[in-house]
């Protein structure tokens, strides 16, 4: 991922909870046969490995498991972005010198990708996955409420990951490059818009 010194993110927390926020992210492996990619949840768990470790499951149908990576793969989680019209800067009363532009957060994990279709470590996945997007929930459901024979004949139809992260690239575009006031403008903007990502985004425009 190309990142400007301005964009570059080196924020560990911020960098996790942009990857915890992310509720799906895309696994990209590189093979013999040319890209592959996934779109999937993946669990973030920190205490394991010096990036952390990162957990998911995909179809056993899906061929990228049994296609062998050239090298590490990679998970894309995105967070907050958003269109940023020119109209907003100072700087076109000043100059007219502006053009449109995107703001968003990105973070690229990578690492070597382990594929697994051991019975208990299947379980354990999705657990916890079903755990972390259910806990919200007034009444959450738990894997543990389906019959066990049941569960046992879904997992057979998957195929865990395990990706050890080794290294990660994170960006945080959010119109650093520009003056105080265009980027007070930016916020202005997308602080007005009723969309709520437009929100999101002007909320981490820096001052």
């Amino acid at each position: 991922m190309y990142i400007p010194p301005a964009f570059r993110d080196d924020d560990v927390a911020g960098i996790r909870a942009t990857m915890r926020a992310a509720r799906l992210a895309t696994l990209v492996t590189a093979t013999a046969d040319g890209l592959m990619a996934t779109p999937l949840p993946l669990i973030l768990h920190d205490a394991e490995g010096p990036h952390g470790v990162l957990y998911g499951h995909v179809a056993k149908a899906n061929p990228q498991w049994r296609t062998a990576p050239v090298g590490e793969a990679m998970a894309l989680f995105t967070g907050p972005d958003a269109y940023v019209t020119p109209s907003w800067y100072a700087t076109k009363q000043e100059t007219g010198k502006v053009v449109p532009t995107w703001n968003y957060v990105a973070v690229h994990a990578y690492g070597p990708v382990e594929f697994f279709e051991d019975a208990a470590r299947l379980l354990d996945v999705v657990t916890r996955l079903t755990a972390l997007h259910e806990g919200s929930r007034a009444a959450p459901w738990a894997v543990s409420d389906a019959p066990a024979a049941f569960v046992e004949a879904q997992l057979r139809g998957i195929v865990g990951l395990r990706l050890p992260i080794a290294r990660l690239e994170a960006k945080r575009k959010m119109s650093q490059n520009r003056s105080a006031e265009d980027r007070a403008g930016v916020a202005a903007g997308l602080a007005a818009s009723e969309d709520p990502r437009d929100q999101a985004v002007a909320a981490m425009i820096p001052e």
